[in-house]
C-alpha cells in the first residue's frame, strides 16, 4: 500500500483520476470534466481508467488525459493520482472505492456511495482504518442557493420552522423511460428515484432544515411496465411513488412526495413554513442537485412573496455552466478546501451513512407500515 496523507500542499494541484471517464459520453464527461477545466489551478485530471486498454485509449485522446487504463488496479497505483474518482454504475462503487481505499488514495464516489447500506458501512468502516479521506457526490449542499437558504433559516428569516412540504417530479420512473437509463429500472441495482433525486433532495432539506428524527412512509409502484424510446416496453420494480411524512429535529414536521415522471403542474416546489415567515423552492425537476431553484419569500402573513437572490459572496466558483457543472464544480472547490487544509466541510463517507440509514429506514417503513425512530 502507497504511503497516506492527510492533506494534499495547497500550491500543487490535485492530481485526479477519474473510474469510469467514457469516449462514449456519461455523467463523468458531462459533469466532472468540464468543472475540473474551470478549476485547473486546483485540481489536474491526470489518469483514467475504462473497461478496456482499446477504449481507455480512445477516451485518454479525446479528453487529453495522460495516463489512460484498461483497469482501475493500474490507475490506484500511479503516484500521480492523489483522488481517485468513482463515476460507474453504482453497483460497481464498492470495489472500485475498496479498491482505491486500500491503496491508500482519497476518493470521491457518485452517490448513492453503496448499493445498500451494508455495502456503505462496509466502505465508511474502510476509508475510517485507512486513513484516507473518503467524499461522495452529494453535490447540491455546496450549491450557492442551497447554502444562502440555511443561513437564511439559521438566522430567522421564518423565525422557527414549524413545518416543509415538497412535492417533486423525478423525471425517469414515469411512463416512458431515456435511452441508456434501463438499469434504474431494477431497484436491486440500487439507482432509483428513492436513492437518486428523492435522496439528493433530502440531504439539501437534511442540511438547511435538520435531521428527520422519526418517519413514516409509503412507496409503491404505480407502472410496473413502462416504455422505452426505443418503443420496447420494460419491466420496473423500482418505486415511482414515495411518501414520507415526519419530524426534524426541533419538531417541525415534514412530508415529501416525489412521483415518477416529469409533472408540468409542479416540478419541484418546496415550502418552509414558519413563525413569522415563509419560503418557497422551486425548480424545474426533482434533481435539485442540478436543477437551478428560485427562493422566494415573505415575512408576515399578509405580504407577497419576493424573490430572495443569492448574494455574490455565496459563489465561490466563478466561470462554471449552468447545471451538473455547476454543481459538481462548486462541490469539487470545498473538497478541495478539505484536502489542503485538513477541515471536514465536504461531504464525506460518514454523512454518505447517515442518509443511507435515512434510506433503509423509509424502506423498512414502507415495508412493514410501522413509524421509524431514526437513531442518531
Amino acid at each position: 500500500m502507497s504511503s497516506v496523507t492527510t492533506a494534499t500542499p495547497a500550491a500543487k494541484p490535485v492530481g485526479v483520476g477519474i473510474i469510469g471517464l467514457s469516449a462514449r459520453g456519461g455523467w463523468a464527461s458531462v459533469a466532472h470534466v468540464p468543472a475540473l477545466a474551470v478549476l485547473k489551478d486546483k485540481f489536474e485530471l491526470r489518469a483514467l481508467s475504462t473497461s478496456s486498454a482499446d477504449s481507455a485509449q480512445l477516451a485518454g485522446e479525446k479528453y487529453g488525459v495522460p495516463l489512460a487504463f484498461g483497469s482501475p488496479e493500474e490507475l490506484v497505483r500511479r503516484d500521480e493520482v492523489d483522488l481517485v474518482v468513482v463515476t460507474v454504475k453504482v453497483p460497481h462503487h464498492r470495489q472500485l472505492v475498496n479498491t482505491a481505499l486500500q491503496a491508500g488514495k482519497h476518493v470521491l464516489s457518485e452517490w448513492p456511495l453503496g448499493n445498500g447500506l451494508a455495502e456503505a458501512e462496509e466502505m465508511a468502516a474502510l476509508a475510517t482504518s485507512t486513513g484516507v479521506r473518503g467524499f461522495v457526490g452529494l453535490q447540491g449542499r455546496s450549491l450557492p442557493t442551497m447554502r444562502y437558504l440555511r443561513d437564511l433559516i439559521a438566522d430567522g428569516y421564518v423565525g422557527q420552522v414549524l413545518s416543509t412540504s415538497v412535492v417533486a417530479s423525478g423525471v425517469e420512473w414515469g411512463a416512458t423511460m431515456s435511452t441508456g437509463a434501463e438499469y434504474l429500472l431494477d431497484r436491486n441495482n440500487g439507482a432509483t428515484m428513492l436513492t437518486i433525486p428523492f435522496g439528493h433532495t433530502i440531504d439539501i432539506l437534511s442540511m438547511v432544515l435538520g435531521e428527520f428524527t422519526e418517519i413514516s412512509a409509503t412507496t409503491a409502484v404505480r407502472r410496473p411496465r413502462v416504455t422505452l424510446e426505443t418503443g420496447q416496453s420494460a419491466t420496473m420494480t423500482a418505486e415511482d411513488q414515495i411518501a414520507v411524512v415526519g419530524r426534524l429535529e426541533g419538531g417541525a414536521v415534514a412530508s415529501v412526495h416525489f412521483r415518477g415522471g416529469i409533472s408540468p403542474i409542479t416540478p419541484f416546489h418546496w415550502e418552509i413554513n414558519g413563525t413569522e415567515g415563509d419560503i418557497v423552492v422551486t425548480a424545474s425537476s426533482g434533481h435539485l442537485q442540478f436543477s437551478p431553484a428560485v427562493l422566494r419569500g415573505a415575512r408576515s402573513t399578509d405580504a407577497q412573496l419576493t424573490e430572495l437572490p443569492v448574494p455574490a459572496e455565496y459563489e465561490n466558483v466563478t466561470g462554471l455552466s449552468d447545471g451538473p457543472v455547476h454543481s459538481v464544480g462548486h462541490a469539487y472547490a470545498t473538497l478541495h478546501k478539505d484536502l489542503t487544509n485538513g477541515t471536514h466541510i465536504a461531504p464525506d463517507f460518514q454523512l454518505a451513512l447517515r442518509r443511507h440509514r435515512l434510506l433503509d429506514s423509509i424502506e423498512r417503513s414502507a415495508a412493514t407500515g410501522q413509524r421509524i425512530h431514526i437513531a442518531e
